[in-house]
């Protein structure tokens, strides 16, 4: 066993994986697997800069990471870093924050390799499921982008398109500096539009059409399968590759939609943070279900950061 530490981070959030990675027998054994809100694409795709209350969030969730890292005594450790940061004309300010308190210097990786390192995460435990037809979709719908992978075993194809849930409030349902509650049928269509015309550029590098199973990842999607289930609270064991039939994504995504942020906030499962970006994630969700006929969404835990995690060993 390999001790390793992976440091996902987001536009919307930074995670920590602290795990036991065995290659030969494919084996990883979570030690300490967290996730902090820390919004770093916060006005990103307004602005073009990373706000300074954006890194300061983000560095204060660094410090705590870096605590856990010396704690559990990892051997290696990679910090990646996406789509907000690859925008940003201050990233530098970024890479040199996360170099002084965490040791390593943060990889702003390109679509194709978040999109690599998503697909391995997702997959490498479903390659035993005879129950799953292949080829795998595997989407994984961040706050700046969203990765589309198509594969058996191993990547066929992939693009990152910039639609996310952040980046999509931002854009479409923001008014006078608030999220609109609800958004307007005009704000509905026009985010919708967009989203299929990054559904029409993914679609000229990755084959959508000929995925037999669609795996979803990251929080709006896993945030959709706890409604789905009503859970009382967020549970990873439940959400982890449960489904979720295409009629109740589209009950679900209808339902946020029309929904006050008091009535989002009041949902068990729901973490703080994904309250005003929760409708415009799972509007995602429903446009690529629509687009490629998928009847239910397999939902995984393990996405990116697993990915991650393996590449270190």
């Amino acid at each position: 066993m390999t001790r390793v530490a992976a440091v996902d981070c987001g536009t919307n959030s930074i995670r920590l994986l602290v795990a036991d990675v065995d290659p030969a027998t494919g084996e990883l054994v979570d030690l300490d697997r967290r996730m902090t809100i820390v919004r770093l694409g916060q006005g990103v795709d307004r602005t073009g800069r990373l706000a300074p209350e954006a890194l300061e969030r983000t560095f204060a969730a660094c410090r705590e990471y870096a605590a856990v890292i010396k704690e559990h005594g990892a051997e290696r450790v990679r910090f990646v870093a996406t789509s907000a940061s690859r925008d940003a004309e201050n990233r530098d300010e970024f890479v040199r924050g996360v170099l002084d308190i965490l040791g390593v210097e943060p990889e702003v990786v390109t679509g194709d390799q978040e999109a690599e390192f998503s697909f391995t995460g997702a997959t490498r435990e479903l390659a035993g499921s005879d129950h799953l037809d292949r080829p795998y979709l595997v989407v994984d719908i961040g706050g700046g982008s969203t990765e589309f992978v198509v594969g058996e075993e191993h990547v066929r194809a992939a693009r990152s398109v910039d639609v996310g849930c952040v980046r999509m409030t931002e854009r479409h349902l923001v008014r006078d500096g608030a999220v609109t509650d609800p958004p307007s049928e005009e704000q509905i269509a026009a985010m919708r539009a967009d989203i299929e015309r990054a559904l029409d550029l993914a679609e000229e590098t990755v084959p959508l059409a000929e995925a037999r199973t669609l795996v979803g990842l990251a929080g709006s999607v896993t945030t959709v399968s706890a409604i789905a289930q009503e859970l009382p609270e967020y549970d990873s064991e439940r959400i982890h590759h449960s489904r979720v039939s295409y009629e109740r994504v589209r009950e679900i995504s209808e339902w946020l939609l029309r929904s006050t942020h008091a009535e989002r906030a009041a949902v068990p499962s729901m973490h703080p943070g994904r309250v005003d970006v929760i409708a415009a994630g799972a509007l995602v969700l429903l446009s690529i279900m629509e687009r490629i006929g998928a009847r239910e969404v397999v939902v995984s835990e393990h996405d990116i950061l697993d990915g991650i995690g393996w590449s270190l060993a």
